[in-house]
């Protein structure tokens, strides 16, 4: 690789590095190029899988400030799936694949600053998505507003059927109602 064409991948290397959020790295050996390009679509279009270079990644991710953790797992045939818009997304669909597929590792990630070991990534995969998420949030507040609602309209309801009670008690105990009197 010519040295013009080696700066060009650590420029790209290193924007995949700066403009996504998060890169997953994987372990791709043994998988045949069918796989992985199911792999691909399997990601959609919030995520890009490619095979890198390790000496090259390395030093996009020294230059892009990449965790020093994540630069130590660039050993071996290396693939990452650079990660624009939901992560968890595309854990799950990297765990999904790696599970039909094993020859697929996860090896970690590196995610909003922070690297991940494997273990990570896939807890991070049994998270629900953010969708599901805000919208269990939603209904968790929608749920206490209506109770709030019922509660502030209890009030009044048991205040008129208290004072309706009261008037018949005391137009049992006195036969008549409190009206009564006031005509005299």
């Amino acid at each position: 690789m010519a040295k013009a064409e080696k700066a060009a991948a650590i420029a790209e290397l290193k924007n995949d590095f700066e403009s996504s959020n998060g890169a997953v790295l994987t372990e791709y050996r043994g998988l045949t190029v069918a796989q992985l390009k199911e792999l691909r679509t399997n990601l959609g279009e919030n995520a890009r899988f490619a095979v890198v270079k390790n000496t090259l990644t390395k030093r996009a991710a020294d230059e892009a400030g990449v965790d020093e953790q994540f630069r130590a797992l660039l050993e071996g045939p290396s693939a990452i799936a650079f990660v624009k818009g939901d992560v968890v997304e595309a854990a799950k669909g990297l765990r999904d694949f790696a599970k039909a597929n094993p020859l697929l590792v996860i090896k970690g990630g590196y995610i909003d600053g922070q690297s991940m070991d494997a273990a990570e990534v896939g807890k991070l995969a049994d998270l629900e998505s953010r969708e599901v998420l805000l919208a269990k949030l939603a209904g968790a507040m929608k749920g206490s507003m209506a109770n709030a609602a019922a509660l502030f309209n209890a009030l009044p309801t048991q205040a008129a059927q208290l004072a309706e009670a009261l008037r018949a008690k005391r137009e049992a105990e006195g036969g008549e109602t409190a009206e009564a009197p006031a005509a005299e």
